[in-house]
């Protein structure tokens, strides 16, 4: 008997003391991942508000590139660190550099200044996944809670970046495995999700929220079908994408292998469709395209435009994410194509843009939760059905071909690939 309770009372020990370890890892994390998360938004702020009011300013896209080559070749990094690094290390014995940090900070930044067409997750998962590995370094953590330490990290840059702690959460969860789920990391992520988010909007960084409650439609069997119908669509878009993504970075080295000459031949390129086109639609996030999405507003051409743009930006050596642009390409497809089915186009705007992020990344739960933190818990019917439809149609591709994809999307089927 006496054994027995001391079995016990260690056993609650044990769990009280992980607890109290990862509140303090993860705080710790989340004040960190805050911090940079926050200063890095602030410097994206401002070098699109620079290319905003300076047209002129594309034309210094080729001098951007080099410079940014020339940092990558000056630290003697390979250009393949990347987010598909951060997240073969969770399941790996491998680590995070921390010169990944201030490169992608760097890099980024300057895309965004010349006009590169691309977005702030891949920072975000590259800043966070550096930072989680440095702390864990620090502090010396074992191998296992080495993992869990950039997991958090990835959790508090996004969530500071996104002002979504709950999706922010989730997504580094889901996203390392498709079909398994991290529970283990489910306090330290929260922990520094929401740390992070609540230091980031005290510092100034407006989170991401729109308001669609006022062209929701009425839950009918119509109404459903349409949705279903439109999320089908945007699952083909979706793989479309990734495979522009991939097929791009995979052969444009192998073309014009010298790095220097890829990235100003690709800014060349930028430059020109830039003035061809007319406007600077394309450069950048997108961000204000998206609004105009989202209130009903969107040109035919627009997310085929956004997939040319950030294909060539990403794959000549610019740096970036493709999620911003995911949501670019998903709102625009969907005020497009959702009014030829009979959907209201800023509706359609909203679930076009949940159903192409979910297509890419294969992260349902992170999806749906999405939709409530940016759109209101209203809709979430239509939204929760669309990411379910999206998920499964959209198969085995996605833009990180270090995802793994555990089960099948078909049957409870072991299968244990690499998405596409």
């Amino acid at each position: 008997m006496r054994n027995m309770i001391l079995r016990k009372i260690f056993s609650a020990w044990n769990y009280i003391q992980t607890f109290v370890k990862w509140i303090i890892i993860a705080s710790l994390t989340g004040v960190l991942g805050g911090l940079i998360g926050t200063a890095f938004s602030h410097c994206i702020t401002y070098a699109n508000k620079i290319n905003n009011e300076n047209w002129w300013i594309v034309l210094t896209m080729p001098l951007g590139g080099l410079v940014i080559a020339a940092l990558y070749k000056l630290s003697k990094i390979k250009d393949s660190l990347d987010t598909n690094l951060v997240l073969n290390s969770i399941r790996t014995k491998g680590y995070v550099p921390w010169v990944m940090s201030p490169l992608i900070f760097a890099g980024t930044v300057i895309t965004h200044l010349v006009g590169g067409s691309a977005g702030r997750e891949g920072a975000a998962l590259q800043l966070g996944g550096s930072l989680g590995s440095v702390v864990g370094r620090v502090l010396k953590l074992d191998e296992k809670d080495m993992h869990l330490a950039i997991m958090c990290g990835m959790s508090s840059v996004f969530s500071a970046l996104f002002g979504t702690p709950i999706t922010a959460a989730f997504f580094a969860l889901e996203v390392i495995s498709v079909g398994v789920t991290y529970y283990s990391a489910l306090v330290p992520c929260f922990v520094s999700s929401i740390v992070a988010y609540f230091l980031a909007i005290n510092l100034g960084v407006q989170p991401m929220r729109f308001n669609v409650d006022n062209v929701l439609p009425e839950i009918t069997i119509g109404t459903l079908a349409q949705v279903i119908g439109l999320s089908a669509v945007c699952a083909v878009v979706s793989i479309v994408f990734c495979v522009a993504m991939r097929k791009s970075t995979k052969y444009a080295p192998k073309i014009i292998k010298n790095d220097y000459l890829r990235v100003v031949l690709g800014a060349l390129i930028i430059v020109g469709l830039t003035f061809l086109i007319g406007n600077r639609d394309y450069n950048g996030a997108g961000s204000q395209i998206i609004t105009n999405a989202l209130g009903g507003i969107a040109k035919p051409e627009a997310f085929v435009m956004k997939i040319i743009f950030t294909a060539v930006t990403i794959s000549c050596g610019f740096k970036g994410g493709e999620i911003v642009p995911t949501l670019f390409i998903g709102s625009t497809f969907g005020c497009v194509f959702g009014p030829v089915i009979g959907l209201d186009p800023s509706f359609s705007a909203a679930i076009g843009f949940i159903c192409l992020f979910c297509g890419v990344i294969n992260c349902p739960l992170a999806s749906i939760l999405l939709s409530v933190e940016v759109f209101g818990a209203s809709g979430l019917i239509f939204f929760a059905i669309g990411a379910s439809v999206a998920y499964m149609l959209s198969g085995y591709y996605g833009l990180y071909s270090g995802q793994k994809i555990l089960y099948s999307k078909l049957k409870a089927e072991y299968i244990n690939i690499n998405a596409k």
